[in-house]
């Protein structure tokens, strides 16, 4: 008479087995993980390149505005310099 975890036995060997061939890899594994691989270092490549787009384009923005935007104006007269009052009463105030 056979006993009754004896059949257990048996089904956890079958399932041993499965498991073991689970976790050997085999060429199409090893494929897939390649393919999975080079797209993800694709991807963050892309992720890359956008972000420095972003980053140069915000950073022409703001240098562009900063060039187009007009010059404060200051109060009053602009202060000569010395040598402009030197040039100036050399050869008078109508040269």
């Amino acid at each position: 008479m056979t006993h009754p975890t004896d059949r257990h036995t048996d089904d956890f060997d079958d399932l041993d087995t499965l498991l073991a061939q689970a976790r050997t890899l085999g060429p199409a594994d090893l494929g897939a993980a390649d393919r999975f691989l080079t797209r993800r270092r694709a991807a963050r490549t892309r992720n890359r390149a956008g972000w420095l787009t972003g980053a140069l384009a915000s950073a022409a923005l703001v240098a562009g505005l900063t060039v187009l935007r007009p010059a404060a104006q200051l109060p009053g007269p602009l202060p000569s310099s010395a040598a402009y009052d030197a040039y100036q009463s050399a050869w008078g105030a109508d040269w």
